[in-house]
């Protein structure tokens, strides 16, 4: 029974899911807004939060626990760099997920989530 469970399976086990994650977030770091379905922009978007709100405060133990995620220089430098100074005032909710049309090929729901 998966009774209080929290996080979705997305149809995966645990490492494909992860890495899954893993590569969106820091493709959503890079460029700041990516495409995706529905489903993988809602499991997305506590992960990538948590990783700017570390990023608000530069540390080297912050940057350690972003590596640790996000495995891409560039990215772990961009949060600690850009984001993190750009929302030090805000409290939370970053990001803003946009629902969009149906995919053309299997009619899969398909969302925007950019930073706001």
């Amino acid at each position: 029974m998966r009774h209080r469970k929290v996080n979705k399976k997305l149809d995966r086990t645990k490492a494909p899911r992860q890495a899954l994650l893993e590569n969106l977030a820091t493709s959503l770091v890079l460029y700041e807004k990516i495409v995706t379905t529905e489903a993988k922009a809602k499991a997305m978007r506590p992960l990538v939060e948590k990783l700017v709100s570390r990023g608000r405060v530069k540390s080297i133990h912050n940057k350690q626990q972003l590596t640790r995620f996000l495995h891409d220089k560039k990215a772990v430098q961009k949060i600690l760099d850009v984001l993190g100074p750009r929302y030090s005032q805000r409290k939370g909710g970053y990001l803003r997920i946009i629902k969009m049309a149906p995919r053309q090929g299997d009619g899969a729901k398909m969302a925007q989530i950019e930073f706001v």
